[in-house]
């Protein structure tokens, strides 16, 4: 059996991949609006972004609006593929046909 993507698999990381998945490619969202989707404190958030920035699938974009700091969000073309790696994987688990 294949096994699912570690860095993917914990459900927050899993929570988060998913929702940048949504996002069409180029696109980015701020940090302050995944984390109201997700309904998770920042700190948590920015835990599990770090792993998954690490792991170079999702690019971090700090930038200023005015004065304000602005972090945007963003799926790379390798996180990208490891989410549908991850589903692809998932579904043959549960013995979904694709």
């Amino acid at each position: 059996m294949t096994e699912l993507d570690p860095i993917i698999h914990a459900a927050a990381r899993l929570r988060i991949t998913a929702a940048l998945a949504t996002l069409d490619t180029g696109e980015s969202i701020a940090f302050p609006r995944l984390q109201e989707l997700l309904d998770m404190t920042a700190g948590n958030l920015s835990t599990h972004v770090r792993k998954l920035e690490d792991a170079g699938y999702v690019a971090v974009e700090k930038t200023h609006r005015g004065r304000t700091p602005v972090t945007y969000l963003a799926l790379t073309r390798q996180g990208r593929r490891a989410f549908e790696d991850y589903t692809e994987t998932l579904r043959s688990v549960l013995g979904e046909r694709p």
